[in-house]
C-alpha cells in the first residue's frame, strides 16, 4: 500500500507526480527544486540559498510524514553546473546530522524551470506503516 505524502510546506507538483510517496517506512521524496512554497518564485541568488530552499522543501515533506531529516537514508543532488558542489556541501552539512545519509551528485545538462540544483532523497519513517 503506498500512501501520497503532500505538504503547503514546499511547492506543488508541476507535473503527474507527487512530492512524496510513502510505502511501509519508507518514503520517496519527488526532486526539489528552490522553488518557495509560499512565493512560487524560483531561487536566483547564490546556490548555497537555492540549495538552502531545496532542503526546506525536502524537510517539509519529510515533516509531513512524520519525521526528521535524520531519518533521511539516501539523498540525490542534481547540478547543472558542478563547480557549486563545494558551496553546495557547505550548505548541505548544517541540515544533516552524523552519519549524514548516502548521497550521489550529478551533473545535468538542465533542470526544470531552469533550476540550478534539483534534491531528492529516500526516508524511513519510524512507526511508519
Amino acid at each position: 500500500m503506498k500512501t501520497q505524502i503532500t505538504t503547503k510546506n514546499a511547492p506543488s507538483a508541476i507535473g503527474p507526480y507527487s512530492q512524496g510517496i510513502q510505502a511501509g517506512k519508507t518514503v520517496y521524496i519527488s526532486g526539489q527544486l528552490p522553488v518557495s512554497p509560499e512565493t512560487g518564485a524560483m531561487c536566483e541568488g547564490p546556490i548555497g540559498d537555492c540549495t538552502r530552499q531545496c532542503l526546506k522543501n525536502l524537510e517539509g515533506i519529510v515533516r509531513e510524514a512524520g519525521g526528521t531529516l535524520a531519518d533521511v537514508v539516501k539523498v540525490t543532488v542534481f547540478l547543472t553546473d558542478m563547480a557549486d558542489f563545494g558551496a553546495v556541501n557547505e550548505v548541505y552539512a548544517d541540515f544533516f546530522p552524523t552519519p549524514a545519509p548516502a548521497r550521489s551528485a550529478f551533473a545535468v545538462a538542465k533542470l526544470p524551470l531552469n533550476g540550478r540544483i534539483e534534491i531528492e532523497a529516500i526516508a524511513l519513517i519510524p512507526g511508519g506503516e
